[in-house]
C-alpha cells in the first residue's frame, strides 16, 4: 500500500525523487490534475510532469491514439484495482482464522473438562516471546510499572525499545519507578533516555547493588529472567509471588537515591566514597574483583581502580593487609551518613 515513488530508478528526474507519497495520501497536484483530466477526458503528457504518481498510481495511461496525450482511469475501475488485493487478503485470512479455530476447537473442548487452572507461572523462552508478553503486560497495565534494571551502561538499541513501550505508559498517566546501579549515572545512553521520559510520575532511582532484572505491572504481573542470558524469563500471575517481590522492590526503593541527587562517587569527609564503601563490605565477604564488579554494575578495570584508592584512603600495602584494614577501621559498623537524607524516599 505505501511505495517510495521515482527511488532508484534509472532516469529519474529531480522532480521524481523528491515526490513520494502514499496512495492514500495523493498530493494536491496529482489531486487537481486528475480531476482536469476526468473532465477533458486527456491531458498532455508535459502537464503532468509535476505529478509523477498519477502514473505511478496507474490513475493516467497512454492515449493509444497520440503518444503526447495521457488518458484518465475512471474512478471506479483504479478504486477496484486498488482493492482486490485488500480484499483478497482479507479473504485469506478469514480463512486462516476459520482454519485456526478448527484446530484448537478439539482442545478447548478438552481444556473445558480439565480442571481450572491458574497459569500462575508462564515459561517464556526467547528474546521474541519474552517482549512480546512484556508488550501485552505494559498495554494493559493503567496504575503503575515497577522496573529493577541491573548493570551499568545499556545498548541505545535497547533503551529505544524500552522508550518505545514506556511512551503510551506516561500518555495514559501511568507512574513509572525504576531502579539503576549507581553506574548508571555515568552512562550517557542511560541518562538520555531518562530525560526523554521525564515526567512527574516517572521517578528513577540508583542503588550500589540489585538483584536480577525484574518488571511488575499494576500489581498483577511480574517478569523476571531464569538464566544469566535472558534468554528465558517467567510471566509470574500468582498474587502471592507478586505482592512478595513488590515488597523486595519497596525494600531496595526505600534504600536508594533519586537520580536527581549527587553521585555516589563524591569523597566523603573520611576519604572514602559510597561505591568504595560498598566495595569494601564485599571484599571482606570474600568475593573476587569480577564478582564485586559484576554485583555493582561495573567493569573490572574500574573497580579496581576504585579498590586501589580505598587501599590508598587506608594506607594499605597489600591485599591482604586491605582486608585487616577495612575491619579493624571500623567501616563496615554503621551506613555510610553521607546519603542518608537522600535515601528517604
Amino acid at each position: 500500500m505505501f511505495r517510495t515513488l521515482g527511488g532508484g530508478k534509472l532516469g529519474t528526474s529531480s522532480t521524481e525523487a523528491a515526490h513520494p507519497h502514499a496512495m492514500t495520501e495523493l498530493c494536491g497536484e496529482g489531486t487537481r490534475l486528475y480531476a482536469s483530466a476526468l473532465r477533458a477526458g486527456r491531458i498532455a503528457r508535459t502537464d503532468v510532469e509535476t505529478a509523477p504518481c498519477l502514473m505511478e498510481f496507474a490513475l493516467l495511461h497512454p492515449d493509444p491514439d497520440d503518444s503526447n496525450w495521457l488518458r484518465p482511469v475512471p474512478p471506479s475501475v483504479a478504486l477496484a484495482q486498488r482493492l482486490h488485493p485488500i480484499e483478497r487478503e482479507i479473504t485469506e485470512r478469514r480463512r486462516l482464522s476459520v482454519q485456526l479455530a478448527d484446530l484448537f476447537e478439539p482442545f478447548m473442548a478438552a481444556s473445558a473438562q480439565a480442571p481450572a487452572s491458574t497459569h500462575a507461572i508462564s515459561v517464556l523462552e526467547g528474546r521474541d516471546r519474552i517482549n512480546a508478553a512484556l508488550n501485552i503486560a505494559t498495554s494493559e497495565c493503567h496504575t503503575e510499572v515497577l522496573t529493577v534494571q541491573p548493570g551499568g551502561r545499556r545498548l541505545e538499541s535497547n533503551l529505544m525499545k524500552g522508550l518505545e513501550r514506556d511512551r503510551p505508559l506516561i500518555e495514559r498517566g501511568v507512574r513509572l519507578r525504576t531502579l539503576y546501579q549507581h553506574t548508571a549515572r555515568y552512562s550517557p545512553q542511560t541518562l538520555a533516555y531518562v530525560e526523554q521520559i521525564a515526567d512527574g510520575k516517572v521517578e528513577v532511582r540508583t542503588i550500589d547493588e540489585l538483584v536480577e532484572r525484574l518488571i511488575i505491572c499494576d500489581e498483577t504481573v511480574a517478569f523476571i529472567p531464569t538464566r544469566e542470558d535472558r534468554q528465558v524469563a517467567l510471566e509470574l500471575r500468582h498474587p502471592g509471588l507478586v505482592r512478595y517481590l513488590i515488597k523486595v522492590f519497596e525494600f531496595m526503593w526505600a534504600r536508594a537515591v533519586p537520580l536527581k541527587f549527587g553521585t555516589p562517587y563524591e569523597t566523603a569527609p573520611d576519604g572514602i566514597t559510597d561505591i568504595q564503601h560498598s566495595i569494601a563490605k564485599l571484599l571482606v565477604e570474600g568475593h573476587v574483583d569480577e564478582a564485586i564488579a559484576r554485583r555493582l554494575g561495573m567493569n573490572v578495570r574500574t573497580c579496581r581502580a576504585h579498590i586501589a584508592k580505598l587501599a590508598q584512603a587506608l594506607g594499605s600495602g597489600s591485599r591482604a593487609q586491605l582486608g585487616f584494614l577495612i575491619a579493624q577501621s571500623g567501616l563496615l559498623e554503621t551506613e555510610k551518613s553521607s546519603w542518608g537524607e537522600a535515601k528517604r524516599p
